[in-house]
């Protein structure tokens, strides 16, 4: 992104045309490799090509400093390396700019940022080869020298316009922040990845490239309409009313194989980042608003519909359910009462008892709006009922551990609204007694919020491996 302009270009590979897959890596100083030992083998575009093989040529156009913007201080546009890029006809091309155009000489001009992103992207989307084209999220800077590469800018104004820009244009875009926002000890300088984080980038894009991908289904023309479609990070959502409750789909860019899926219980687009990295694989997001039921009956038979609908339309048979606090609840309620159609459930400070949250019957105090709900939604009608109550998922671990599906719980061990003890701590405790398949990740010295973790690397691991993929 700064430093030395290096004008080499890494030609990887010499085989004939007809036998291989052209890459081209448009970027700057960290495609170039800036600060990496050898970086001619050791930046990230030669380690790409060492994972793809002989089937692949990787070109790495990276040059030092450069910024997307036209008028910024030392445009990529000017360079031969563009030119040469334009010229090799790449069938990939890999787009990681942006971080240089933060600087503050830079800033002035972000307004013409989305447009000259896309007529970046037009260029090589014109050219005979066809490009399939990859957009990079500018990594974080770990600089405190505001007029220099600035996160804050990066998270706020660069990378927003990058997703609006995916998302009109159609293309495919990769968080590689939410991937480096825990990796300070791999950017010696704070901007650049050393050759490890190198080696993160090569994977990541690996990846992406060979994964198999269905570009054919579409899942919104089975969806009742009307439906309005808007832009969630880069990624079609598809909005309509079914049963006269408020749903949600986004579709990936593209769909893997399985057509797998996320279903979303509660809190949409709270703490997103383990949905980016899932769609980016391929996975589609839903979600239908069942608040406030609390997984009583009627969720779960709402939720049934629900289910019925997409999967009639081609989502897989089995879903992976994602539930944050009281998601919980209706994560686990409709997975004991639909086990073989559950791949997997994540939750994330999960209540798993309704009588310690909301109605106040352990450690913390009631929560008076929501246990008013919860006891209309139960038809509860006394105190001793209540205090009876036998419909949370602490209470169908029996139910939920046939179901064979594993289960990921990250849980705040400080807590302050849904206490550990009488909700993750009592149903891990149960599930393992019954040889249930559990993983919990204890963050040490967390309250309630935050919820998911920066680099959601762990959760998005366990989904893909619980798809099958």
């Amino acid at each position: 992104m700064k430093m030395f302009a290096g004008f080499i270009i890494l030609l990887l590979a010499a085989i004939p045309c007809t036998a291989i897959t052209k890459v081209a890596c448009i970027g700057a100083s960290i495609t170039f490799g800036h600060g990496i030992d050898q970086r001619e083998v050791n930046c990230f575009p030669a380690q790409l090509y060492e994972l793809l093989g002989k089937d692949y040529m990787v070109s790495n156009y990276g040059v030092s400093g450069t910024t997307l913007l036209r008028k910024g201080d030392n445009p990529y546009w000017n360079t031969d390396h563009y030119q040469m890029a334009l010229k090799s006809l790449p069938d990939i091309v890999i787009i990681d700019l942006g971080g240089n155009d933060s600087k503050l000489i830079n800033r002035v001009h972000l307004s013409e940022y989305e447009k000259d992103c896309t007529d970046l992207i037009q260029a090589f989307r014109q050219l005979a080869s066809h490009p399939r084209i990859i957009l990079l999220l500018p990594i974080p800077a770990f600089l405190t020298d505001t007029t220099q590469i600035y996160d804050r800018v990066i998270v706020k104004d660069i990378i927003p316009r990058l997703q609006r820009v995916a998302y009109t244009e159609k293309v495919e875009v990769v968080d590689m922040h939410s991937l480096f926002v825990d990796k300070q000890n791999l950017m010696p300088d704070k901007i650049h990845p050393d050759k490890e984080g190198a080696t993160i980038y090569a994977r990541r894009l690996y990846e992406l490239i060979k994964a198999k991908r269905d570009t054919s289904f579409n899942i919104f023309p089975g969806i009742p309409e009307p439906i309005t479609v808007s832009s969630f990070y880069g990624y079609e959502c598809a909005d309509f009313t079914f049963l006269n409750r408020k749903c949600k789909v986004v579709k990936p860019k593209w769909s893997a194989i399985k057509r797998p899926w996320v279903w979303r219980a509660r809190f949409w687009g709270h703490e997103p980042q383990a949905d980016i990295a899932l769609l980016e694989r391929g996975f589609h997001i839903v979600y239908c608003d069942v608040a406030e039921l609390f997984g009583n009956p009627e969720a779960i038979s709402l939720w049934n519909s629900f289910y019925a609908l997409l999967t009639k339309n081609g989502l897989a048979k089995k879903t992976i359910l994602e539930g944050m606090s009281r998601g919980g609840v209706y994560a686990f309620n409709w997975a004991a009462e639909n086990p073989k159609r559950v791949a997997a459930v994540y939750v994330d400070n999960p209540v798993l008892d309704l009588k310690s949250w909301p109605a106040g019957l352990g450690r913390f105090p009631v929560s008076e709006k929501e246990a008013a709900l919860f006891k209309e939604d139960f038809q509860l009608t006394t105190s001793t009922q209540v205090r009876e109550f036998k419909g949370s998922p602490i209470d169908k671990v029996q139910e939920i551990v046939k179901g064979h599906y594993p289960i990921l719980i990250l849980c705040a061990d400080m807590d302050e609204a849904v206490a550990p003890q009488e909700n993750t701590m009592l149903f891990e405790k149960k599930v393992k007694a019954l040889k249930g398949n559990i993983t919990v990740i204890y963050k040490q010295g967390f309250k309630h919020h935050p919820h998911s973790l920066p680099n959601p690397t762990p959760i998005v691991d366990f989904i893909v491996k619980a798809a099958g993929m």
